[in-house]
């Protein structure tokens, strides 16, 4: 299996994008720091996450279709 990357490293990036980029450096090295350096499990408990929140999605997606909308968020300063 091949994978294709785009050669957009000619084009400059802006202060933005490599704070995002750091950010997601950052997540992917804690990730596999979790999974005690092992790739395969960090890849498996990354999926099982996505699926997790998938299954989230699509129970919350249902309660809305239903007309079954969650209250809006109280603050404290409001009580």
């Amino acid at each position: 299996m091949s994978v294709s990357v785009s050669a957009s490293a000619s084009v400059p990036a802006s202060a933005s994008d490599l704070l995002s980029n750091s950010r997601y450096e950052k997540a992917c090295d804690q990730a596999i720091a979790m999974c005690d350096g092992n790739l395969r499990s960090t890849i498996k408990a990354l999926i099982m996450a996505n699926e997790y929140l998938e299954a989230e999605l699509q129970e919350l997606q249902a309660a809305i279709a239903a007309g079954c909308a969650p209250s809006p968020a109280r603050s404290d300063a409001a009580a």
